[in-house]
């Protein structure tokens, strides 16, 4: 019951975790979902180009920044060769040094060119805002609030038809995943570049956008279709999509219908980004914001997706306890990468047809801790188990008996357990005048020495031939077959043990001899029938052990071999009942020699002695 407890509150505490949800594990999360964008397959936008001022174009061009009038050179250059909007993401926030400032602001009055501005920290508001109409709940909690922006000269602004804000918003590891597509600064919503390039491309002149209570729920440009956004106003960025990369100064190919992204890619010029796909330049980010919202894929973390989180986390972290507990710690082991490939391509499945961030990480990692713990538990469990056995029956059972059970402990049956088993009672007879002799001699540690010797020599012969030592009673083995461990032939080898344990007698009557010693003989009872095995005692102490009939029986024959003598007048070393004379061998089956009463039984009881008794 205990590892139980000690699992199910491991498994409760990963998930009370998972409930709070705290800052480290959203890193984890993000981290987790990044491996779906990396495994995407990369296409190419077919309507979008980016032409990239590099190193070479500066080269062969001059040295940037370029007077504003070879800028609108370049610019009117895109549109000859087809393009429909041409994007220049350059904050043009200066006067042009060399007086060219109305040559540009010409040519952003005659073409659709897209120009940008940023946000800052400043209370200064040079930026250029579009007319965004607001439904539903207060928005102002919920989107990014900057105190200024930065947008182009009054020039330029009064002349540009679009001008959008670029801005990225990395997450807290630095990583950028997500674009706003419109801040706010000074009250006023400013639409991201990525939004502005959409307002022209769609021919329309102002933004909606749809609040509720949980936040941002919303935008639309009304001759565009809905973009849905998470409660900040930002979007997930799908970057699988790339844009095709041609330098300006190189011939470009038919720009027909096309946008263009005019890309500063030059040494100093423009700084990376972080991404889930790796650094990637600030033209490839507009390209992903804007092939995310013109291909209609919103990708997102539905509102069941941390429940089901929760759940396939509890529900999995249950299944691998239980069957580690209840089976193998090997069995939890072949379920874990079932558990960790199912998990991982089921949230990859979502992703890919659905487009929702379903997070695999946490519920592989709270099933793996589950099944560490109960892998540990029950390796702790079978340890104790282990130890217990060999501290139970190392004085009882043959050493390789203990590794079996050791190593297999089902073999066992604690408890107690109903079997038919075969017993061997064994003792001295004549120890009284052995004990006189040294009584006499006052030599007590004699005694024990010379028990000791006899009880060594027989115990030996019970554990080689697989027999389990019950107890030892002065004198007297107790011992017995079939249990714990599963001896087909019991009643065989307990009347063989009493055999070898007699001819072991005779070398013990020389040891004895040799001592000056009176004569020692031993007598053995065998009995075989049906008892209970297992551990007996209370709960603070017990051994294992036998009762039953069977058992008394045993003894009381053990008792009667001082009644019998052979044809030389020794002893019966060995009397063993009808019901182990019927389980044994032709050739081992002894002689009858007497029926007798004995307590405890209406009925007589057939003895038998060994054949091989007499030469003994």
């Amino acid at each position: 019951m205990k590892k139980w407890i000690i699992s199910l509150s491991i498994i409760l505490i990963l998930c009370g975790i998972r409930f709070a949800n705290p800052w480290f594990l959203d890193m984890v999360r993000l981290k987790a979902l990044d491996q779906h964008q990396r495994n995407q397959t990369t296409q190419s936008l077919s309507n979008l180009v980016t032409v990239e001022i590099n190193n070479e174009t500066i080269k062969k061009k001059g040295q940037w920044p370029w007077d504003r009038n070879t800028l609108s050179v370049e610019i009117i250059k895109l549109y000859q060769q087809g393009a429909s909007l041409v994007v220049l993401p350059i904050l043009f926030a200066d006067k042009d040094r060399f007086g060219k400032d109305s040559v540009l602001a010409r040519t952003l009055s005659k073409t659709p060119t897209i120009i940008g501005q940023i946000p800052t920290n400043e209370a200064e508001n040079t930026g250029v805002t579009r007319g965004v109409s607001t439904v539903g709940k207060p928005w102002e909690n919920w989107v990014y609030q900057y105190p200024g922006a930065i947008g182009p000269i009054p020039e330029l602004a009064n002349n540009a038809h679009a001008v959008g804000m670029m801005i990225i918003a990395p997450e807290k590891d630095g990583v950028t995943r997500r674009m706003p597509l419109v801040v706010a600064v000074d009250g006023k919503l400013y639409p991201s570049i990525s939004m502005e390039i959409l307002r022209m491309a769609a021919g329309d002149i102002s933004y909606q956008m749809k609040t509720g209570i949980a936040g941002v729920e919303k935008l639309r440009i009304p001759k565009f279709k809905m973009i849905d956004t998470d409660a900040h106003g930002n979007i997930w960025l799908d970057f699988k999509w790339k844009t095709t990369t041609h330098p300006l100064h190189e011939k470009l190919p038919d720009l027909k219908g096309k946008i263009v992204i005019v890309s500063m890619t030059a040494s100093g010029l423009d700084t990376v980004v972080s991404t889930p796909v790796g650094a990637i330049y600030g033209h490839d980010l507009i390209g992903a914001s804007l092939a995310t919202m013109m291909t209609g894929r919103n990708i997102s973390r539905p509102w069941w997706a941390d429940i089901a989180e929760l759940s396939a986390s509890f529900i999995l972290s249950v299944i691998l306890s239980v069957v580690v507990i209840t089976l193998a710690w090997y069995y939890g082991a072949i379920l874990m990468p079932i558990v960790l490939v199912g998990t991982y391509y089921g949230s990859s499945y979502l992703f890919t047809e659905f487009s929702f961030l379903i997070d695999w990480s946490w519920p592989v990692l709270t099933t793996f801790i589950a099944w560490s713990v109960a892998a540990f538990l029950r390796f702790m469990e079978e340890y104790r188990l282990r130890q217990q056995i060999k501290k139970q029956f190392e004085h009882y059972l043959a050493p390789e008996m203990v590794r079996r059970l050791q190593k297999n402990p089902e073999l066992l049956k604690l408890g107690g357990e109903r079997r038919e088993m075969s017993f061997l009672f064994m003792d001295i007879v004549g120890f009284t005048p052995i004990s006189e002799h040294y009584k006499n001699n006052d030599d007590p540690e004699g005694l024990v020495e010379c028990v000791n010797d006899y009880l060594n020599r027989m115990t030996n012969i019970v554990l080689k031939n697989g027999g389990t030592v019950d107890k030892y009673m002065g004198d007297c083995i107790m011992a017995f077959w079939n249990a714990p461990l599963d001896c087909e032939n019991h009643a065989e080898m307990a009347v063989r043990t009493s055999m070898e344990c007699a001819v072991e007698t005779e070398a013990l009557k020389q040891s004895f001899k040799d001592k000056g010693l009176p004569e020692i003989n031993i007598g053995s009872g065998v009995n075989t029938g049906t008892c209970i095995v297992g551990n007996m005692g209370s709960d603070s102490r017990f051994d294992y052990s036998v009762i039953g009939d069977a058992v008394n029986l045993a003894a009381r024959l053990e008792a009667q071999t001082r009644n019998y003598k052979d044809e030389d007048g020794n002893i019966v070393n060995t009397l063993y009942s009808s019901y182990t004379q019927d389980q044994l061998p032709e050739d081992l089956k002894g002689e009858e020699i007497d029926k007798i009463k004995v307590k405890g039984k209406d009925e007589l009881v057939t003895i038998y002695k060994p054949i091989d008794d007499d030469d003994s």
